[in-house]
């Protein structure tokens, strides 16, 4: 200070408690602010200009030509003015400037993505199979496209309570379910084959045609047990086809509990498979399905034997052919397995373990020789 006083420094801001002062700008900083800076001149430059433009032509309606420099604009100013070419709203895009939908062009780079409706789409979770490939499948034989879809007329609200109901009409549960009146005819109504009670399983009885109900299924699981297709193959001796003839042997249809994409689980009555197993249609009686049995399985293990020894005279021959051809080379020969024509070292490629099922002992065979060795596990 010119009279020698000391001066009084700029006050500061008092901090809170746990606040640390603010350090010195980085360069990075400076820069982002100068940049802002400009782009704030740069606008601020533009919006004068339109106002001299204005000024120039004389509109006295433009109520940008009334605003001065320094003035604030009104919000009923700036709702006035029509939306501008670029602006991306839905709200001012193409119906506030009078386009159509087809002048608004995707961004270059997705110009090659094709769009999809998923509401016309069915999920048969099949891939790529088709009926052809498989025509058992009921997810593939849909009778009209529109019974899967939702119409569109119909909200998602209104579709989810037209599927719900139809699950419960299919199942005949919930209101769909048969009433019990005692004014109803006795001899039309359906009662149970076991103990005649009236609260039967209407399910089972339209789709596997059985009379029965929930006590006496719990109460008789040996009669009234569900059988895969597989346990129906294998323990009965049945055949695809009759398996699959509905007429033959009803069954029930569940969603395979492995894998959601897989083939439904087909479900049959234990009785009626007995019944038709035993019945003079099939095998006669439960000894002749056991002879049958037996049989197949006595085929089975001689053909196996009858293959084991074909490999073993196999590998005999070709031993007594190799071991001969060393027998005349001598010394030179070699070992078992190696390649005579070049002179190269056999080394065993050895495959993977396979249990003999006479032994029970795991046994690997070489690729490339044949050589077969016994694993002993001690």
């Amino acid at each position: 200070m010119p009279d020698g006083r000391p001066s009084t420094p700029p006050r500061e801001h008092p901090l809170k408690p746990g606040q640390l002062p603010r350090g010195p700008l980085t360069p990075e900083q400076k820069r982002r602010i100068e940049e802002n800076r400009m782009k704030a001149k740069a606008l601020r430059e533009q919006r004068e200009a339109e106002l001299a433009a204005d000024a120039r032509l004389g509109s006295a309606n433009s109520p940008m030509s009334r605003l001065t420099q320094g003035t604030k604009r009104s919000h009923a100013s700036m709702a006035s003015q029509p939306g501008l070419a670029n602006v991306r709203d839905a709200r001012t895009g193409a119906a506030a400037s009078g386009r159509s939908l087809d002048d608004i062009k995707p961004a270059r780079n997705f110009t090659k993505y094709v769009d999809y409706d998923f509401s016309k789409m069915t999920d048969t979770k099949g891939g790529f199979l088709t009926q052809e490939d498989d025509p058992f499948n009921k997810a593939l034989h849909l009778a009209d496209d529109k019974e899967a879809q939702r119409p569109a007329n119909m909200t998602q609200k209104e579709w989810e309570r037209h599927q719900l109901l139809q699950n419960l009409r299919r199942n005949r549960e919930g209101p769909f379910e048969p009433g019990l009146s005692v004014l109803d005819d006795r001899s039309k109504q359906k009662v149970c084959r076991e103990c005649g009670s009236l609260e039967i399983d209407w399910k089972w009885d339209e789709q596997l045609r059985c009379q029965v109900c929930n006590a006496c299924k719990e109460k008789y699981p040996d009669k009234y047990s569900l059988l895969t297709k597989t346990e129906a193959r294998e323990d009965y001796l049945l055949t695809d086809p009759e398996l699959r003839d509905e007429e033959l042997l009803p069954h029930l249809e569940k969603p395979n509990p492995h894998k959601s994409t897989w083939n439904s689980m087909m479900l049959y009555l234990r009785y009626q498979v007995e019944e038709y197993a035993f019945s003079a249609k099939k095998w006669g009686s439960a000894e002749a399905l056991d002879a049958e049995f037996e049989r197949r399985e006595t085929d089975k293990k001689r053909r196996r034997e009858a293959k084991f020894k074909t490999k073993l005279q196999d590998l005999k021959k070709r031993t007594r052919v190799e071991a001969y051809r060393r027998n005349r080379q001598g010394a030179a020969g070699g070992d078992f397995g190696d390649d005579l024509s070049t002179n190269r070292k056999h080394v065993h490629q050895w495959g993977r373990t396979v249990d003999n099922p006479e032994t029970g002992i795991g046994v690997k065979t070489c690729v490339d020789c044949g050589m077969e060795v016994e694993e002993l596990e001690f």
